[in-house]
């Protein structure tokens, strides 16, 4: 089940939601350090996090899901934002050189379906990114926000939908170690909580991030002796002798 958007925008405004977005946008950024020149799609609720990629990108847009909701985005100029069915992202195929997933997956009644319109619509070579909850994490358990809304993911999770959907895991990477407490030393404590989180206890994450890319299968040549047993198989063969005669005495 998907988080209304109006809870999502009221948690991204509130303080603890802002130290997140910096923290998970700061760990994006080194995933993907130059979109110049690309095509970039942000899955789920993910416009928070698209912001960086405005004037650097060829094109940027934000496809929400219809039980979540859209709001228009950005605040200024034209909006980039749809209502969009995850079953059916309503996008040419290969036309995107990015997916971002965040507050998507973990909600989606409709995965399967979902990752496989991310597939289509990414061009190869393409990338995606996925923001999800982490099921060991404290921000998982907690229900005011919106990583303790949904399915929480473990590492080989991910990796094994990952493979039941055409995508090869390229990188991971780890996010959110502050206590999700609106308590304002914490906050203000935040990079230090990344930094020993990432020495100390990379397990415990708020967030799991797992960067992937489609895979593209040839097709498997049919092997030659099957294809000869085929050709003899539907190959004319002669009539026996004794048939032979019969067949004419029927004409006849």
């Amino acid at each position: 089940m998907h988080m209304d958007v109006i809870d999502l925008r009221d948690f991204y405004g509130r303080p603890l939601g802002q130290v997140a977005r910096t923290l998970i946008t700061r760990r994006i950024g080194e995933i993907w350090p130059d979109v110049r020149g690309l095509n970039v799609a942000g899955l789920g609720f993910a416009t928070p996090y698209l912001s960086p990629f405005q004037g650097q990108a060829q094109r940027v847009i934000g496809l929400m899901p219809a039980q979540q909701g859209v709001l228009a985005w950005p605040a200024n100029g034209r909006h980039l934002t749809c209502l969009v069915d995850e079953a059916e992202i309503p996008l040419p195929d290969e036309s995107m050189d990015r997916v971002l997933l965040v507050h998507g997956l973990e909600g989606s009644e409709a995965v399967r379906s979902m990752m496989r319109q991310i597939w289509r619509v990414l061009a190869p070579g393409g990338r995606l990114l996925i923001v999800a909850p982490n099921r060991r994490g404290l921000w998982s358990r907690r229900e005011g926000t919106p990583f303790g809304i949904g399915q929480p993911f473990s590492r080989s999770q991910l990796t094994q939908l990952m493979r039941e959907n055409m995508f090869s895991p390229t990188r991971w990477e780890t996010a959110l170690y502050v206590p999700p407490i609106q308590w304002r030393p914490f906050l203000q404590s935040a990079g230090v909580w990344e930094q020993v989180g990432h020495a100390l206890w990379t397990r415990f994450s708020g967030v799991i991030m797992v960067e992937a890319g489609k895979q593209i299968y040839a097709a498997t040549p049919q092997p030659k002796r099957r294809l000869a047993r085929r050709m003899r198989a539907l190959s004319p063969a002669p009539i026996p002798q004794g048939m032979q005669t019969q067949h004419r005495q029927d004409e006849s």
